[in-house]
């Protein structure tokens, strides 16, 4: 009896992971250090993935995608994050962010438009909910959209921390993002969210600025999107008035895995590195990882990655996409997983000294890109705050 890899659940699943570890040694490690020294996104890269099938993983095929599970989601994001998170954070933006949401979220009209051209690279998807002044509190956000006696949308406001906003260093604005707007309060006085489909050319939709100067994640494009007067086409809101928020539940429980797996790959490769550094330096007549400290380091990175990877992939094998329900889990991984890739990352540091502390030896980076891990797709405090009111409401979770 072969054992059970929890992470590589079937052939198929084993098989995209070696097609992806071999693709990203190829073409993603060696212009990994040029691009976050830089901080410019390496476009081209991300629409080549088109041709592997990879940009619309979790998209039927009938659209141009993949139709593959979490776990498949859960692979790509980790095998390109132990390469270039900044990279892999761009390719999270498109694929989960717009492209599984539109896939899961959007009319048949939608779909049939714009799936095939985000699924095969020729348009780069974005997603947009943070403002300068609202994040984690979505019912804040101070865009709207009022609709028009034609039937249009206007479209108001500015929104912010915009992964792919634009999508090269001219400020040129994604080809196609999902926007989260308020349209007014419904009949008991809440807050109403509708979601548009605004593309590039619309009147009055541009990039404010991008981003520069962020301590990680350097390789992907961040910026300020600008919608003043824009005109969106009535086809172009998604679902109905006021459904936003049943978009949010099932796609922020794939992101937040997908973040999760973010996490794991930096952990892993950091481990890596550390663990060669060990056995190559010399100090005091004898390999450092002969060193009480030095294993203590390399071996509570050890059990930290396993851990990581046992519960992200368990979480994985349970997560149906399109659906809500999971988010104890999808937080609960988010939560422990980026906080020990930062610790795994810090501890490969200190192991490798001044040679971990430089560009070239990658560990500095990927410490740097794992804090963002933390504060994206939902702050540990969110996490923190949804896992304690769901054991509340669900207390025998704890003894399943």
């Amino acid at each position: 009896m072969s054992n059970m890899d929890i992470a590589n659940p079937s052939e198929e699943h084993l098989m995209l992971r070696e097609m992806v570890r071999e693709w990203t040694q190829e073409n993603v490690e060696p212009q990994a250090h040029e691009h976050d020294r830089d901080e410019k996104f390496n476009l081209e890269l991300l629409r080549s993935m088109g041709e592997l099938g990879l940009l619309g993983i979790s998209a039927p095929e009938e659209y141009g995608g993949a139709g593959l599970d979490a776990v498949a989601c859960t692979i790509v994001h980790e095998e390109l994050s132990a390469s270039d998170p900044g990279f892999a954070l761009a390719y999270l933006a498109h694929s989960m962010l717009f492209v599984n949401n539109l896939a899961y979220n959007g009319t048949e009209e939608q779909k049939a438009r714009i799936l095939p051209k985000v699924c095969s690279g020729e348009w780069i998807g974005a997603m947009a909910m943070s403002e300068p002044d609202a994040g984690t509190d979505v019912l804040g956000l101070g865009t709207s959209a009022v609709q028009q006696d034609d039937g249009t949308w206007l479209l108001n406001g500015r929104k912010m921390w915009i992964t792919n906003g634009c999508i090269d260093e001219e400020g040129t604005p994604a080809d196609v993002v999902w926007v989260y707007a308020k349209t007014g309060e419904d009949e008991r006085g809440r807050v109403q969210l509708s979601t548009f489909l605004v593309e590039a050319g619309m009147p009055g939709y541009s990039v404010g600025q991008k981003i520069y100067d962020k301590t990680g994640m350097r390789a992907s494009n961040t910026a300020e999107l600008v919608f003043d007067d824009c005109i969106v086409p009535e086809a172009n809101l998604v679902g109905d008035v006021g459904q936003s928020l049943l978009h949010m539940m099932g796609n922020l429980e794939l992101e937040r895995l997908t973040l999760a797996a973010m996490a794991l790959g930096i952990g892993r490769r950091a481990l890596d590195e550390m663990n060669r550094y060990a056995t190559d330096r010399v100090a005091f007549n004898a390999p450092i990882r002969e060193f009480g400290q030095i294993q203590r380091y390399i071996g509570e990175s050890w059990a930290k990655y396993r851990a990581m990877r046992a519960y992200i992939y368990d979480t994985a094998n349970n997560l149906t996409i399109g659906t809500s329900g999971q988010r104890l889990d999808s937080d609960g991984v988010k939560l422990f997983a980026t906080t020990a890739a930062k610790e795994i990352a810090d501890a490969a540091m200190q192991v490798m000294g001044g040679y971990g502390y430089v560009g070239e030896y990658h560990v500095e980076r990927l410490w740097r890109d794992a804090k963002l891990l933390e504060i994206g797709g939902g702050t540990l405090e969110s996490h923190q705050k949804n896992i304690t009111r769901d054991l509340f409401k669900d207390g025998e979770a704890i003894n399943r």
